[in-house]
């Protein structure tokens, strides 16, 4: 069976990716309003009925703003760590509330989402794979290094969504404080762009056909740059730069290496 995803929102301005089949779908995070998440998924044909639970990476802000409304409105489950949690206190009906701990697997309909710790700034930090049947669709942002757990994941992947967030040179030549600058280059911040080139380039598995770049900075990186340094080694694989912006179009991942690319985005996929 096939999956499809899109970035609904990528940036420090908020997060929001969306993973599916035919029948349900998750929402990896929720960092935009309710009402922005709603029209961007009307503007791609995916209605708001398949989605049918929302899972949590951290306690940033940019992940977790919209969840509240979001939950309360079409009554979904959140799946979340108990120190996440903490974070976002009592904003969500406790009802709703699943905890979520680390390599569990939560079945949804048929899809299975598997978390796994990650390094980053937050209380209990945590990457996902989103599998349905052998289709894999890893979600990979904010990461302050790439660990063993994630290159073992990685390699797993029809497609990811990997966080490059920064250049190093725009980082250091650039404006920022440099107690902020050591915080994202550090090894509980951000990934840059030779980080998740490497890791793309080193650990990518055979079959992988997209990878959407994810979570760059609006100051420290440039879209242009990250989608040329990244298609000069792409060997095939479909190169997105998700943007802060907007949603990406939708894509079809059918585990079939040999077909590139399926743009499905900004049309009624049927799913109505």
């Amino acid at each position: 069976m096939s999956l499809f995803i899109t970035s609904l929102n990528s940036g420090s301005n908020g997060n929001c990716y969306y993973v599916g089949n035919d029948q349900e779908a998750i929402l990896v995070d929720a960092g935009i309003s309710c009402r922005e998440t709603e029209k961007r998924m009307a503007r791609l044909g995916l209605p708001m009925s398949k989605v049918k639970a929302i899972f949590v990476s951290h306690e940033h802000s940019d992940h977790i703003r919209g969840i509240p409304v979001l939950a309360k409105k079409f009554n979904l489950p959140v799946y979340i760590t108990p120190g996440t949690l903490l974070h976002l206190g009592n904003t969500v009906d406790a009802k709703l509330i699943h905890h979520l701990h680390e390599f569990e697997t939560v079945t949804i309909g048929q899809l299975e989402v598997t978390s796994f710790p990650k390094e980053h700034d937050a209380s209990e930090p945590h990457s996902f794979i989103v599998s349905c049947r052998d289709i894999k669709v890893g979600v990979f942002t904010d990461l302050g290094m790439v660990c063993d757990r994630l290159i073992r994941y990685f390699s797993q992947c029809h497609a990811a969504f990997l966080e490059a967030n920064y250049d190093e040179v725009m980082l250091d030549t650039g404006g920022y404080p440099y107690h902020l600058k050591r915080r994202i280059r550090g090894g509980k911040g951000h990934l840059s762009n030779k980080q998740a080139l490497a890791l793309f380039t080193t650990h990518r598995p055979a079959h992988m056909t997209h990878l959407l770049l994810s979570h760059l900075s609006k100051n420290n990186n440039d879209p242009k740059l990250v989608e040329e340094l990244f298609s000069a080694c792409a060997d095939g694989v479909h190169i997105v730069v998700a943007s802060r912006h907007e949603e990406t179009p939708v894509y079809l991942i059918d585990g079939n290496p040999g077909k590139t690319l399926e743009v499905l985005g900004q049309l009624d996929l049927g799913f109505n």
